[in-house]
């Protein structure tokens, strides 16, 4: 697969979609075995290792997270919480067919919702993209909050 700008759009506006309807493990199934999950604590923050971030969960984590939203004796969720990405058209920074690298760039709205409680989140997606066996995959998803370095609830699901 080489794939095209359209290709690249698709595949972040379809991973939005798996993760507002709880398609986690699917979702799940996107990442590369190194694939990353990480929301930086900062403004403009590069180092990910070394500085505190909101979320910063590789596979193991993430598979972790997924079961316990999936599991049966989760009660603190109870009822699930929902959310909905409302996303702009996903720009396309980088299509690098000898490195096997597409980085995309997705301003978004998030909101989350649990009981009468709402949680609204604004910021962007950068993807770090691979083709591997044939499909695009996720190396890496960075979620920049515009107010990263203000206190937050849990944030329950994935931005």
């Amino acid at each position: 697969m080489t794939p095209t700008e359209q290709d690249l759009i698709d595949f972040v506006i379809a991973e939005a979609r798996m993760i507002d309807e709880r398609r986690f493990p699917e979702w799940l199934d996107l990442f590369t075995e190194d694939g990353i999950y990480w929301m930086p604590l900062e403004p403009d923050q590069e180092e990910e290792h070394l500085t505190t971030s909101l979320m910063y969960e590789d596979r193991l984590l993430l598979r972790t997270r997924v079961q316990r939203l999936e599991g049966q004796r989760t009660y603190s969720q109870k009822p699930k919480s929902r959310c909905q990405h409302l996303l702009q058209m996903p720009a396309i920074d980088e299509i690098n067919h000898e490195e096997n690298l597409y980085r995309t760039y997705t301003p978004f709205h998030y909101v989350e919702t649990r009981f009468d409680e709402q949680t609204l989140l604004a910021g962007w997606a950068r993807h770090k993209l691979a083709v591997v066996e044939g499909k695009l995959m996720i190396k890496c998803k960075r979620v920049d909050l515009v107010n990263c370095d203000a206190p937050h609830r849990n944030i329950q699901l994935f931005v």
